[in-house]
């Protein structure tokens, strides 16, 4: 799992909230560095804040759903920013699903499972299909 944020505070905070998950926590203060972490070490999940120094999370988000190795990564954008325009242009961008500062660790927890049992299903799916590619050709 990915968390980018470019606050400190948030970045652990986050962390404190997704230890009980116990799946390994990444971290990046922007989304330059969120989109190379991202490429390197192919997270399960992204939680990605929209306002950030060089790249915003809506830049990033839309680096990473462009890129065909890393289009079905799931990314949760965090932000305090609450407007309609905003959920629009996260949802544009190609997220998967927005959350509003200060974040509810219940709520948290639960999208993050819930997005990390999709992604499992997904692999088995593409794992299946694969297998199934294969034994047509032989």
């Amino acid at each position: 799992m990915l968390v980018v944020d470019d606050n400190e505070q948030n970045l652990e905070l986050m962390q404190a909230y997704l230890e009980d998950l116990g799946c390994p926590v990444l971290t990046a203060r922007d989304g330059v560095e969120a989109v190379r972490m991202v490429e390197e070490h192919q997270p399960d999940i992204v939680l990605l804040d929209v306002m950030m120094p060089r790249m915003s999370g809506f830049q990033a988000c839309k680096k990473i759903k462009s890129d065909p190795t890393t289009r079905d990564i799931p990314i949760v954008m965090v932000t305090a920013l609450n407007e309609v325009g905003d959920i629009e242009r996260a949802v544009e961008s190609g997220a998967d699903d927005f959350l509003t500062k200060p974040v509810n660790r219940l709520e948290l927890l639960t999208r993050v499972r819930s997005l990390m049992r999709v992604r499992q299903l997904r692999r088995q799916l593409d794992r299946t299909l694969d297998e199934m590619r294969r034994l047509r050709e032989d």
